[in-house]
Order: C-alpha cells, then sequence, then structure tokens
C-alpha cells in the first residue's frame, strides 16, 4: 500500500474501534478496556479514563462507521470535514518512541475523543484523497456486521478480522463443495 505509515496505523485503529460495537456487542465495556483499546492500539497522549471520556469515545464511532456506509464521495467528505472542524484538528509533525515522522493533529493533552476523530479524519482524507473509498468496506460474512480497510495491494480483502469470518466462509465453501460432489 503506498499510504504513510502512520496513515495505515490510523486506518486500522479507526477501524478495530468502529468494531468494538458489533450489534449489540460492546466490547468497551468499561474505562479498563477502553484503557486496553488504547495501550493496543499505542494511542498516546492524555486518558482521564472517566465514565465521560468512555462515552464520548463510544458515540464517536457512529460518526466513524457513517463514512463506512457514505452513500457518496460526497457524503463521506462531509463527515470528515465535520469531524476534523469539531475536533479542532492543527496538523503538525513529530517523531518520538519508535515512530518516525509523523502527524499529530491535536495536542496530547486535548480531549481523548478529540485526539482520535481527529487522528481518524486525517487518515480519511488520505483514503478520499486518492480516491480510495472503495478500500472501506464491510465484512462480507452474511452474519457479519464489521468493517474493514482493504490496505491489500489488489484490494481484495472481504473478511474482517473480527470474528474468524474469512475462515468460517472458507470452511462452509469447502463442505458445500464436498456435498455437491458427493463426496
Amino acid at each position: 500500500m503506498y499510504f504513510a505509515h502512520d496513515t495505515d496505523h490510523a486506518l486500522v485503529t479507526t477501524t478495530a474501534l468502529v468494531n468494538t460495537l458489533l450489534g449489540e456487542d460492546d466490547s468497551l465495556s468499561d474505562p479498563a478496556a477502553l484503557n486496553d483499546f488504547l495501550d493496543e492500539y499505542e494511542f498516546t497522549g492524555r486518558r482521564d479514563l472517566s465514565d465521560v471520556e468512555l462515552q464520548q469515545v463510544r458515540g464517536l464511532r457512529r460518526s466513524l462507521r457513517s463514512v463506512w456506509d457514505a452513500a457518496d464521495e460526497t457524503v463521506a467528505v462531509d463527515i470528515v470535514n465535520r469531524m476534523l472542524l469539531d475536533s479542532n484538528a492543527r496538523p503538525r509533525l513529530t517523531r518520538h518512541d519508535r515512530w518516525d515522522w509523523h502527524l499529530h493533529v491535536t495536542e496530547a493533552d486535548d480531549a481523548l475523543v478529540d485526539r482520535i476523530a481527529a487522528e481518524a479524519a486525517m487518515a480519511l482524507v488520505d483514503v478520499i484523497r486518492v480516491g480510495d473509498l472503495d478500500r472501506l468496506k464491510h465484512c462480507a460474512a452474511p452474519d457479519c456486521d464489521a468493517v474493514l480497510i482493504d490496505l491489500s495491494r489488489n484490494r481484495s480483502r472481504r473478511y474482517c478480522d473480527t470474528g474468524n469470518c474469512g475462515n468460517r466462509a472458507n470452511v462452509a465453501a469447502y463442505r458445500a463443495r464436498k456435498a455437491a460432489s458427493g463426496s
């Protein structure tokens, strides 16, 4: 893929955040679960880990998912522009820890929900600018509500990482072929 390393990471993190709510299953059940998510995806900066912060991040998932559900590019652009405006994004280059030059778009002590929204929006800006909104996909498994970001070269990814959907589809196809051949 040709996105910068921080854009790839932000897209994967954004996808994972959207997928923390699938149907009635919410894996961001409490501030500790939010903290674990932030640790897993190496999210830096201030963390209050309060119930208010948790509710704000949970609410952001709807806006993020709406980019995947957007009817067209114009709708996606409107959503992303609103996130940038609401989060007061101010891009700047920085490097720290194991990360070489990358963008930070808010201050480290800004509200967590604003930092997540701004980072996600900036990554989505890159996707939109290069005409790759078709890389934002819904899992092809009929019983799955997850989204995915297809960062493969040939845009062939069809299944999410949340529910073993690809493996289940392959097993079902194998069994169907076996049944059709009478074996």
